[in-house]
């Protein structure tokens, strides 16, 4: 059996990871939550050691926009699922975006409600300090400075509530303002295959700083939120059938061996896609093919 060590491994700040990892966004669709704990148990089993979450990620309603009966958190499903955490496990959250019964949906631009997402993630898991926190921003040209929301997380860190922090959502601007406030272990952002190619400069820039980058929407691609596409190039079709394998797999197998600095996090509630996406980790794709598919 294929494990998440089959990816290799990159530094996260202080801690090293497998290099293929979980996003925990879409555990919550499913009304069973036995689904998602049996999903999680087993990608450990499987040796992923770094999970993605958020407070927000929560069905019915939430990010997904799916689902029916109680609410659902994914954070809470990791706590029932995984606590107490295995020793080598990297908990990354994100703050920034927020979801609460009185406003809905939101974005935290005080640093209250910043602190106040930080206990809501330390609560959902059962910590005292969460392991890797990003500020997700949502970017609007000439208002979108990262340095005063930063700076409060910054604090929080400092105060022993974070270990490592992270950006998502930014550009290079962004990650050089970060940089000059504290250190910065991951950059998560939407990147695929097919989907805003114009950030390997930005990648590259991690890179030779020793930071991750970690792209959502891998298997996504422009379908987003919405789940694995199926409109898939016909390099990736080729490759696929080339090597027995599903094209989601050689999308994740692109993301790995584009840069040694990536790690990926394909989230799915499915048990059988589960091992499909670690399995992806061990696949290898010859200089041909990878030419192909960039």
């Amino acid at each position: 059996m294929t494990t998440a060590a089959a990816a290799g491994t990159w530094k996260l700040g202080d801690v090293t990871v497998n290099r293929m990892g979980f996003g925990a966004m879409r555990i919550t669709a499913n009304p069973d939550h036995s689904v998602a704990i049996q999903v999680l148990r087993r990608a450990v089993e499987l040796g992923v050691n770094h999970i993605d979450t958020a407070a927000f990620y929560v069905s019915p309603g939430g990010t997904l926009r799916v689902g029916e009966g109680e609410k659902r958190y994914a954070n809470e499903l990791i706590r029932e699922a995984l606590a107490p955490y295995p020793d080598d496990l990297v908990i990354t959250t994100k703050v920034g975006p927020g979801d609460n019964a009185e406003r809905g949906f939101y974005h935290a631009t005080t640093a209250a409600e910043l602190r106040e997402q930080v206990e809501t993630n330390l609560r959902q898991l059962g910590v005292d300090a969460l392991d890797v926190v990003n500020l997700r921003i949502m970017k609007k040209p000439g208002e979108d400075s990262i340095t005063e929301r930063f700076g409060w997380l910054a604090t929080l860190r400092d105060e022993g509530l974070i270990r490592q922090l992270g950006v998502s959502n930014v550009g290079l601007d962004h990650v050089e303002e970060a940089l000059a406030i504290a250190p910065v272990v991951c950059v998560q952002n939407s990147y695929a295959v097919d989907l805003r190619r114009d950030e390997d400069q930005l990648i590259a820039f991690c890179a030779e700083r020793g930071i991750a980058y970690v792209p959502f929407f891998a298997i996504a691609g422009s379908s987003r939120e919405g789940g694995a596409t199926t409109d898939h190039s016909t390099a990736v079709q080729k490759i696929a059938t080339t090597h027995n394998v599903t094209p989601q797999q050689v999308r994740l197998a692109w993301t790995l061996h584009h840069s040694p600095n990536i790690l990926a996090i394909p989230g799915t509630g499915n048990p059988a896609h589960l091992e499909e996406n670690i399995a992806a980790g061990a696949l290898e794709l010859s200089p041909e093919e990878l030419a192909a598919l960039n």
